[in-house]
């Protein structure tokens, strides 16, 4: 049996012509040097961290937070500032500290307790430093964490709440923008969720019950909460179709005041959107329904 090589102490390296070349022992003794340094820095920095933990000097605490906070690691600036934020009430120093707290969970996308803790800073400090900074994070914090259009959306309406108070608050602010950005996004996420609702009551049919009526009042409700959003067609081509659909399951004496119904709903669609992409499957159902009210 052969025996595999073994690899040679020296590592190799590609050089710019593609051509792999071993490293020399004064490369190879200089990264070593350079990994002993790093690994001793680590172990300075980490000695430090536990230092901070340990003392009861409160001033030396929010200094290594600072510099913490600076250096992105902001789990071990939140772990210190939250040991600290209460001893300094009442002084400049607990509002920075309150703050910063709440700014270290939100650079660690943590934004349940970033929200928490700017709120918490704004009430507080209603005319704080940072109190317009602290409204805009804690509302663009809950945007950022969302959740997907399919779960619940209490987060989604919590995050518009915060936004639109930082804009009632500052109407002026360099963030306004953004913020009205967000509270459009997070408004097409809630109407996404209430078309989704409506087709599937639609979906359902005359299951257990007239869920065509039940489409129509979701999709209804929907555009007249959220009248500006990009699923408003969508909304209003699925109450034409439902409304179709119900008339044409209906018993006789109730098809034409409903088929009369579908040729109100039609215009009125027609009439928002000319050249949607709907168009001829809501012109197919105009003809049809016109044949029955002519009966």
């Amino acid at each position: 049996m052969t025996k595999e090589p073994t690899q040679s102490i020296f590592f190799v390296t590609l050089h710019a012509n593609n051509v792999i070349r071993p490293l020399t022992p004064t490369t190879i003794q200089m990264r070593r040097i350079s990994i002993v340094i790093l690994a001793a820095f680590m172990l300075t920095a980490c000695g430090e961290y536990q230092k901070a933990q340990k003392s009861t000097d409160y001033n030396y605490k929010l200094d290594f937070a600072k510099r913490a906070f600076e250096n992105k690691k902001y789990v071990q600036a939140a772990t210190i500032l939250t040991d600290i934020v209460t001893v300094f009430k009442g002084s400049e120093k607990a509002e920075d500290a309150l703050y910063l707290l709440a700014l270290s969970h939100y650079e660690n996308k943590d934004y349940t307790n970033s929200g928490a803790y700017f709120k918490t800073y704004y009430t507080r400090y209603p005319k704080g430093k940072y109190t317009e900074l602290a409204r805009f994070y804690c509302g663009y914090g809950y945007y950022l964490d969302s959740p997907e259009t399919q779960l619940d959306q209490s987060g989604t309406i919590k995050a518009i709440e915060e936004l639109q108070s930082f804009l009632d608050y500052y109407p002026k602010s360099d963030k306004i923008s953004i913020a009205q950005n967000a509270i459009f996004e997070l408004q097409d996420k809630l109407t996404l969720k209430e078309l989704q609702n409506a087709q599937l009551y639609y979906n359902l049919g005359n299951y257990m019950g007239n869920n065509y009526e039940s489409a129509v009042i979701v999709a209804k409700n929907a555009i007249k909460t959220y009248p500006y959003s990009r699923y408003k067609e969508d909304l209003e081509m699925l109450v034409l179709k439902a409304r179709y659909q119900e008339a044409s399951q209906s018993v006789e004496e109730k098809k034409a005041d409903r088929f009369r119904t579908v040729i109100d709903e039609y215009y009125s669609f027609v009439n928002n959107y000319p050249d949607s992409p709907n168009r001829k499957e809501a012109d197919n159902i105009f003809r049809i329904a016109q044949k029955h009210v002519e009966e």
